[in-house]
């Protein structure tokens, strides 16, 4: 019989707010990083707790370490080494969403196998991002599986999540303060891979999950149009349909080499070609993305026009090139992160004024495609580059968020809208990769602590000027910040009045006289499971290891198999945006708590029948 405490007022007040922040979580009555500045509040006001453990959180280990992962991830991101990654992935994926989920989620599981999950989920999801806005692909479909994934790969080595590098400190202590019990048996720790069994399995098994039930447990998500539609409402009120959606046609084999003015294609279909795509001599494809009018069309180029349905089926049907059904080698062209469609203003004091977009090479010049010219009311689409430019004249543009930003230092043009995106940098791309590089070698290598050695990383980001201080502040999620720092209280209010030990001895006696080695490590990961939400892992592995082990030994059972349930089951946190991971990819995918309860319901369930599978019929369960 494990020994149940006296219930307490605390006890009473904890498990009153267990229920009210799980109703504020269901019903959505507040967002959830209020919820966390509700509990720092509540908590000390109570008495459970300080005032100095409510706001505790807030330099907590975990917070600090999401805090500088961003920093670190979006130095990554303005160097251009997450573009990197993104091409390869887009490269090996195509199209498919099945493979770039199972590619960046197996990704995601292997980097946590040896770096903290929260890590590793913050690092990669700008590139994430960058792939599902890429290729039109609803993020909100890719970042719960890459979440979950990354709890789980730190479950591979016994270095990946907190509760398994305390697993054979805590193990070790039991057995010292219980040699009689067992029998004087010394004591066996587990090995760095003595988990991977385990890991390997339940990332399968989550890959799997996702891959045949996606459609039911993933956010239903609304693709966009067959057409990829490129102006928002405002410009297209404005310019009209005329310039609409991107296309891309293929240039057959008997096509006569001509120069692209030759074909005439702005004035006869209303079209623009932004971009040529040409065979180079080896395997793979240049583009031209500014193409001038003496540039030439050959047999085997692709060729991307912005035009709309009806003028693009006539320049296919007229010049009898191939319609493609999707975007193949404009896809990445066409990104949200890279390109935009935006409008500028002639300014009086313009060099521009009185001369032709011809004249001064404008194409050339300043690296972006003009679509249309807008004056008096009039919408201009043929031989807007032999017209004479006036003060006020308005030019739709097409071309790179850079090139935009460099325009906008010209004073030659003022922009209406604000451009997105900033300047990529890559050529500070290495020292991005050295601050990286510097964390993890202090934080694996010299097992400096994790917030410390990726602080250290965040700063170095700053101090080599990859990002300005101002950027690394815009670029943190504070929202995700002050969600963990008001959730770690409750845990610790939850651990310290004794609440967390009076419902795990509670359950354990009603099950006494029910229990075998099956049911007990069942229990035992029920429990732990249970804990890991509403509770921090740690703390969870810290209060059920020792009881665990106590249990298993009632049982006749092995404690060190009952205390590898208790460290592997602290990672099963899926139905609630508790755990930091979880709490990261809420925001980025639009997520609400119904939906980690839908996706984590059955991954719950999942995750401790593969346990309990793996125990059973590779470790031994039951003695």
């Amino acid at each position: 019989m494990v020994l149940i405490p006296e219930i307490t007022s605390d006890m009473m007040i904890v498990f009153g707010f267990l229920i009210f922040v799980t109703l504020l979580f269901v019903f959505e009555v507040v967002r959830v990083d209020m919820v966390g500045l509700l509990m720092m509040i509540l908590l000390p006001l109570s008495g459970v707790i300080e005032p100095s453990m409510a706001i505790s959180g807030l330099s907590s280990n975990a917070v600090v370490s999401i805090i500088a992962v961003i920093i670190i991830g979006d130095g990554l991101d303005k160097t251009g080494v997450m573009n990197i990654f993104a091409r390869h992935i887009i490269r090996l994926a195509g199209k498919s969403e099945v493979r770039i989920m199972t590619l960046i989620s197996g990704t995601v599981a292997f980097i946590s196998s040896f770096m903290q999950n929260i890590g590793a989920a913050a690092l990669f999801l700008p590139a994430t991002n960058r792939i599902c806005r890429q290729l039109n692909v609803p993020v909100s479909r890719i970042l719960i599986p890459m979440g979950f994934c990354a709890v789980i790969g730190g479950c591979i080595t016994l270095v990946g999540s907190s509760p398994l590098i305390l697993l054979n400190d805590l193990m070790a202590s039991w057995w010292s303060n219980n040699l009689r019990i067992i029998g004087n048996k010394p004591f066996e720790a587990f090995g760095l891979f003595s988990v991977t069994p385990i890991g390997i399995a339940l990332v399968i098994s989550a890959m799997v999950y996702f891959v045949l039930f996606r459609k039911i447990v993933l956010p239903a998500v609304t693709l966009q149009a067959e057409d990829h539609c490129l102006l928002d409402q405002d410009l297209e009120y404005t310019y009209g349909l005329e310039i609409h959606n991107a296309y891309e046609l293929n240039v057959p084999a008997g096509f006569v080499t001509r120069r692209l003015d030759e074909l005439e294609i702005r004035p006869k279909f209303h079209s623009t070609v932004i971009c040529i795509c040409k065979q180079g001599r080896g395997e793979g494809w240049y583009k031209v993305n500014v193409p001038s009018r003496s540039d030439i069309i050959e047999p085997g180029d692709i060729v991307g026009v912005i035009s709309n349905r009806e003028h693009i089926h006539r320049l296919a049907e007229t010049l009898e090139w191939e319609l493609c059904d999707e975007l193949d080698h404009m896809s990445e062209i066409l990104s949200p992160d890279n390109t935009e469609i935006t409008e500028a203003i002639v300014t009086p004091r313009s060099e521009l004024v009185g001369k032709t977009l011809h004249q001064i090479y404008f194409r050339k010049r300043y690296q972006v495609n003009p679509l249309a010219l807008y004056r008096r009311n009039q919408v201009f689409l043929e031989d807007i580059s032999e017209t004479k430019i006036q003060p006020g004249d308005a030019f739709l543009l097409f071309g790179e968020l850079e090139k935009f930003h460099l325009l906008q230092h010209k004073k030659d043009l003022a922009f209406t809208e604000h451009i997105q995106g900033e300047l990529m940098h890559p050529e500070k791309a290495g020292l991005a990769v050295g601050c990286l590089v510097l964390a993890l070698v202090l934080a694996l290598g010299l097992n400096v602590q994790l917030s410390i050695a990726l602080l250290t990383g965040a700063v170095g980001m700053i101090l080599t000027r990859v990002l300005t201080l101002d950027e690394a502040y815009q670029g943190v999620d504070w929202m995700t910040v002050f969600l963990l720092a008001g959730l770690i209280p409750l845990g610790l209010a939850f651990e310290r009045t004794g609440a967390a030990h009076y419902l795990s001895a509670s359950i354990a006696n009603l099950m006494q006289g029910a229990l075998n080695p099956l049911v007990l490590f069942l229990l035992i990961g029920c429990l732990t499971s249970f804990f890991t939400l509403v509770i921090s892992n740690v703390g969870a592995t810290v209060l059920m290891i020792p009881l665990a082990m106590n249990m298993a030994v009632q049982c006749h059972a092995d404690p060190r198999m009952a205390a590898l349930m208790v460290a592997v089951a602290a990672s099963n946190t899926f139905v609630l945006p508790t755990h930091q991971v979880n709490a990261l990819i809420m925001r980025p995918g639009g997520y609400k708590v119904i939906d980690y309860v839908r996706a984590g319901a059955g991954m719950t369930v999942l995750f401790l029948g593969v346990v309990m599978f793996i125990l059973y019929f590779f470790y031994g369960i039951t003695g």
